[in-house]
């Protein structure tokens, strides 16, 4: 009897401990140039969470044994006035749990929140940079190929993982943190709704292979979709994008729409990691 008790004791401990999310600072003394602001209080309600001073990446692992080695960086979009971190960010991460990839939801500085300090064009870039390369430094631990490191990011999240995509990514090789000597660049991309910030007029040799997913009558993201359908095919890089008839701007994961088409999209999104080699 006393074993038994033991054993249930133990695998619901376990099973705890995988739905138990795990939040990292990016920065150990705060990021850089604002480490006196690293200990103000994040302000969250609802949906949402906001000032942001103390970026993190929260760590969804897939339970035990079921884990391939992809892991995605997930950035939820907010028009970098605020994150719609669960519809964005933890929905989406449960979503990869089950697919067995490693899912890390990214909580970036926002530059148009008011009175921000920040810059929308170069801290969320710093943050992603430094979350990716995080990721990296701790493969081995995480179980992860380095290889196979993604982003995903929504709406203003797409700005945020396209800032990361189309550069070099390369580290500093001199530097003292050796996190920052490796590459901040992913290998793959999802972009669900994308704004149109960090889409370059054309898309540079070497870029990640993207997915992207957009409503027509969403006018302010399918715009920056069909540049990036175009600029991909330009540079023969692989891409796959679903443009559907209607649906409107931040439909999430799709749990909360009446459109068949929407609710069943993340399904596209399986088949083409599944097709790509990315759960296997």
């Amino acid at each position: 009897m006393k074993i038994i008790t033991y054993l249930v004791v133990f695998c619901s401990t376990t099973a705890f401990a995988q739905v138990d999310p795990m939040t990292i600072p990016l920065w150990e003394n705060g990021a850089p140039g604002f480490e006196n602001r690293k200990d103000e209080p994040e302000l969250a309600e609802d949906y949402w969470v906001k000032n942001i001073h103390n970026p993190s990446i929260t760590a969804y692992h897939p339970p035990a044994g079921k884990a391939n080695g992809t892991a995605v960086l997930i950035c939820p979009g907010g028009g970098h006035r605020l994150l719609v971190i669960n519809a964005e960010g933890r929905d989406a991460a449960l979503y990869f749990n089950e697919l067995g990839v490693t899912a890390f939801v990214l909580k970036y500085r926002l530059g148009r929140e008011e009175g921000s300090p920040y810059n929308f064009q170069g801290h969320p870039r710093q943050d992603a940079n430094r979350a990716i390369r995080m990721i990296r430094s701790r493969a081995k631990e995480w179980n992860i190929n380095p290889e196979k490191i993604g982003i995903m990011g929504f709406s203003a999240g797409g700005e945020v993982a396209s800032m990361v995509s189309y550069e070099s990514g390369d580290g500093e090789s001199n530097a003292v943190d050796p996190t920052n000597r490796l590459n901040g660049r992913p290998n793959f991309q999802v972009l669900i709704y994308p704004g149109p910030y960090g889409i370059p007029d054309e898309i540079p040799a070497g870029s990640p292979p993207v997915f992207m997913l957009v409503a027509n009558d969403d006018r302010g993201s399918s715009g920056p979709v069909v540049k990036l359908i175009n600029g991909y095919r330009e540079a023969n890089i692989p891409l796959e994008a679903h443009i559907y008839s209607k649906g409107g701007h931040a439909f999430n994961m799709g749990y909360r729409t009446e459109l068949k088409t929407l609710a069943s999209w993340p399904q596209r999104l399986t088949d083409w990691l599944t097709d790509n080699e990315y759960l296997d």
